[in-house]
């Protein structure tokens, strides 16, 4: 009796953590496919308009205190959506000295996406998974972007900052950007 009363017991407790690490263990495998998958070589515009401008390489150029700009700025109005440009783990959904409003994502490779100076933020949180597509949040000029025209910074991470300019396309056809 005492024995079924503990596998009883031991049974139901193993039924309560269930709802509890399923979504763990989802997000647990989600993350080891993002880490086997290959990083793109070509990725979309994050900035969503009807009228796209060509994009400025703006990588390392001098920024104060001696650094140099890690990614390149997209500039469009005030309140434009930006979306991911890959699916991934939302890391981050948060502020910062420089960039104001930011949104992080862990995208394939196990690269960080990261995309501030934002007016405000889509409806999501830290670990939501996202897709390609999905509405981060919408361009703006918070942090050290205050009192310059609105733009997103854009910016990917992966053993160091990584430029990328050359992986934006200007078009759903996938044609690259030109210098």
């Amino acid at each position: 009796m005492k024995r079924i009363a503990l596998l009883a017991l031991a049974s139901a407790a193993i039924a309560a953590c269930i709802p509890v690490l399923r979504p763990v263990a989802e997000r647990a495998w989600f993350v080891y496919t993002l880490a086997t998958d290959a990083v793109p070589t070509h990725l979309p515009n994050p900035v969503v308009t009807s009228r796209p401008r060509p994009l400025e390489n703006s990588w390392g150029t001098a920024r104060s205190g001696g650094r140099r700009h890690e990614g390149i700025d997209i500039f469009a109005p005030k309140g434009t959506p930006v979306v991911s440009t890959t699916r991934g783990i939302v890391t981050r959904v948060g502020m910062n000295r420089l960039g104001g409003q930011i949104v992080g994502v862990l995208g394939p490779g196990l690269e960080w996406h990261y995309y501030a100076h934002l007016d405000r933020f889509g409806t999501l949180r830290q670990g939501d998974i996202v897709q390609a597509g999905d509405v981060l949040g919408y361009v703006g000029n918070t942090g050290n972007a205050r009192g310059t025209p609105s733009h997103l910074h854009y910016g990917i991470y992966r053993d160091g900052a990584q430029n990328p300019y050359r992986r934006l396309t200007t078009d759903k056809g996938g044609s690259q950007i030109a210098d």
